[in-house]
């Protein structure tokens, strides 16, 4: 937005050179929100997990299939017991989402993302930890689901209904 080359500030201020230049408050809340979460060795660690996860899960082509296959199975199976509604916008087709490192709301949508989908993403963990293509990625795999397993993740997890 400021750069100033080609952002939004330069363009303004090669139209009009007596404006006056305020960065928006709001993206500054999300990168002190973001700068802050960091700072706390926990959080930290729990985000780390996260893109962890995000890139193992969608490090191929097959791992997403399944991920994508799972989460139809489950959707369909609770449509046919009842346990899910049938709406417009209701019971969408997901993936996980890549964390953004600046903005709180790619964090936010990443845990959404990770929290309507981690049964299907616990069965893509096993599947690469049984048979994962290298050594590295069956050990990664390992360390997240035993993350996964730990108190910890759950509560920072549900954090973020408080950061919503």
């Amino acid at each position: 937005m400021r750069g100033e080359f080609n952002g939004l500030k330069a363009l303004i201020l090669q139209e009009n050179d007596t404006t006056c230049y305020v960065h928006c408050f709001a993206h500054q809340l999300q990168l002190v929100v973001v700068a802050v979460a960091k700072k706390h060795d926990g959080v930290s660690d729990f985000f780390e997990q996260i893109l962890l996860v995000v890139n193992v899960v969608c490090a191929s082509c097959k791992r997403k299939d399944l991920l994508r296959e799972k989460a139809r199975e489950r959707v369909q199976k609770g449509l046919c017991s009842g346990e899910l509604e049938i709406g417009r916008g209701l019971n969408q087709e997901t993936t996980l989402v890549q964390v953004g490192e600046t903005r709180w709301g790619s964090h936010f949508n990443t845990l959404t993302s990770l929290m309507k989908l981690l049964v299907d993403v616990l069965v893509v963990l096993d599947f690469v930890k049984d048979e994962g293509g290298s050594l590295a990625n069956r050990q990664q795999a390992s360390i997240i689901v035993a993350y996964f397993k730990s108190y910890e993740f759950l509560f920072y997890l549900h954090m973020y209904d408080i950061l919503r």
